[in-house]
Parts: C-alpha cells; sequence; structure tokens
C-alpha cells in the first residue's frame, strides 16, 4: 500500500471482498470465483486501479482453483514479494501500479514459462477484447 491517503481511497471504491484480497492480502475459497471457469477473450485488469495484468489467451486451466496464468501481459505489470506466511515461502504477486495483493507465482505450470500465476478472482476485472 503506498499510503494512508490510497487506504482509504480503496476502500471506500471496492467491495469488501477485493478490498480484504487486495490490501489486505486476503484470498478468496478455492473454485469459487467469479473468473475461474471464465473462458472470455480479452485482459484481466486490477480491480482496484485498472492496470493491465493478464490476456486470457495466457489463462489456463491448472486444477488449482483459482484463475491461473502462464505469465503477466508485461512484465513490468506485476511485482514480487517473498512471501513467508502460513508456515510456507511463496512468491506473492502484487500490481505493480497500486501494489494490490493479487495471489502467487509457482514454478510448476505449462510451457513456454513453467510458471502458475495463482491469481484471486476478486482482486480482477476483466475487459473483454472489441
Amino acid at each position: 500500500m503506498k499510503d494512508q491517503q490510497d487506504k482509504k481511497k480503496w476502500k471506500s471504491e471496492l467491495e469488501p471482498e477485493q478490498y480484504n484480497t487486495l490490501f489486505e492480502k486476503g484470498t478468496e475459497r478455492p473454485f469459487t470465483g467469479k473468473y475461474y471457469h471464465h473462458k472470455e477473450d480479452g485482459t484481466y485488469l486490477c480491480a482496484a486501479c485498472g492496470n493491465a495484468l493478464f490476456d486470457s489467451d495466457t489463462k489456463y486451466e491448472s486444477g488449482s482453483g483459482w484463475p491461473s496464468f502462464y505469465k503477466p501481459l508485461k512484465t513490468e505489470a506485476v511485482a514480487e514479494e517473498k512471501d513467508i506466511s502460513h508456515g510456507m515461502v511463496r512468491t506473492e504477486i502484487q500490481c505493480s501500479n497500486c501494489g494490490g495483493h493479487l495471489g502467487h507465482v509457482f514454478p510448476d505450470g505449462p510451457n513456454p514459462t513453467g510458471m502458475r500465476y495463482c491469481i484471486n478472482s476478486s482482486s480482477l476485472k476483466f475487459k473483454k477484447r472489441k
């Protein structure tokens, strides 16, 4: 979170679940997110700031219970941070623009990258391609 003023802004603009995920590092229950089975053609954006994060062409069924992508739209769209919560060592993924928590990335995805960006639906919004 960039500062307290941003925190107040996001809390007033987002749904409670979105705020919890993005700015309190919450997570949705697996297999419940609105984008888990989503198959439309377009771009997934940060639900808070609208930063373009993932293209639908890189979305795949990982079986994890969360929308999964094998790469971000642009490398600079997301930031990574070491996460040692819950007795695990993981790599957290954040929106590079607003710092919102998106999910985690794991090195068990498909080719061509071998990465699995496991993302909370509540941290995303979708823009259909025209």
